[in-house]
């Protein structure tokens, strides 16, 4: 199977007022390139539940312990156990329940004010999963052929323009700045602007309407994940794959919902969070060849 990528030329503009410099202008037009090879796994066979497994799996062997140290007596005692109790004895016609020391209050047992947590969470509780590599190879290839269909990604909720050919891939990179043309590698584009630079790209490319859905998408999590570390919940957006992290990767990496990974590294996760196939990806030509 071949396509064709794009060749991106960035038209760099910088006006001069009286006071000085103004900040450079940057104005992306995607051109068509040359027609490359795609490897096997964007004609592979689109496996939703074994995308899900996977996903699920990967997501689980992440899941951290939690749950209350062991019962260790006065040294290390376990929330609810901190009191100073004793028992009645029989021949009163109460209960046979835990005191604290010369009061009439229950302690201790679960079923009291104050007490222990019935049957509470273990740290020694093994949550991982395991999944074969046959399998997880089968699951990335296929989250890579649904990430070729454009109904898929547009039912994912992800946007772009009319007439977007899928996959998406940069092949060169080309500045035109006062007359004088300067070729970089994609994937080494220089630091200064780059962020900008990079959405300028999608912007060219077509894609910078999901860049914006993602950015105004951005909402406080409800419950009490706001009080653990995780306060804002933010949409998915688009995936930049790379054959090794550089500029390119650098520029992208900061925007709300964008994620970077390399072609080594690439799973069925960074395809189909949540296990929802059809995630919008920006290849590299470099990331396409390293696939290989």
């Amino acid at each position: 199977m071949k396509t064709k990528a794009y060749n991106l030329v960035n038209s760099v503009a910088q006006e001069e007022m009286d006071a000085g410099l103004l900040a450079e202008s940057f104005a992306v037009v995607a051109k068509d390139g040359k027609a490359i090879e795609l490897p096997s796994p964007f004609t592979s066979q689109i496996r939703e539940d074994l995308v899900r497994s996977a996903v699920h799996a990967s997501r689980a062997n992440r899941r951290q312990s939690y749950g209350h140290r062991e019962h260790s007596g006065k040294r290390a005692p376990q929330p609810g156990m901190k009191h100073s109790v004793e028992w009645w004895g029989k021949g009163r016609g109460v209960s046979r329940i835990m005191r604290k020391a010369g009061q009439k209050t229950g302690a201790q047992n679960p079923h009291t004010r104050g007490g222990r947590r019935a049957h509470g969470p273990k740290v020694d509780k093994e949550w991982s999963q395991k999944i074969n590599s046959r399998e997880k190879k089968i699951a990335r290839d296929s989250a890579i052929t649904a990430s070729c269909d454009s109904s898929t990604v547009s039912s994912r909720g992800h946007k772009f323009d009319d007439g977007l050919r899928f996959p998406i891939i940069i092949d060169g990179y080309l500045e035109s700045r006062g007359g004088s043309d300067e070729k970089y590698d994609i994937e080494s584009i220089p630091n200064q602007y780059s962020t900008r630079k990079f959405v300028a790209m999608m912007e060219g490319l077509g894609v910078s309407a999901d860049l914006t859905r993602s950015k105004n998408g951005r909402s406080i999590r409800a419950g009490k994940g706001t009080m653990r570390g995780r306060k804002y919940r933010t949409p998915k957006s688009v995936l930049l794959v790379v054959a090794q992290k550089g500029g390119l990767e650098k520029a992208a990496r900061n925007l709300p919902g964008v994620d970077v990974v390399t072609a080594k590294d690439l799973c069925a996760e960074d395809l189909a969070p949540g296990g929802d196939v059809g995630r919008l990806t920006v290849w590299t030509k470099s990331a396409i060849e390293a696939l290989e």
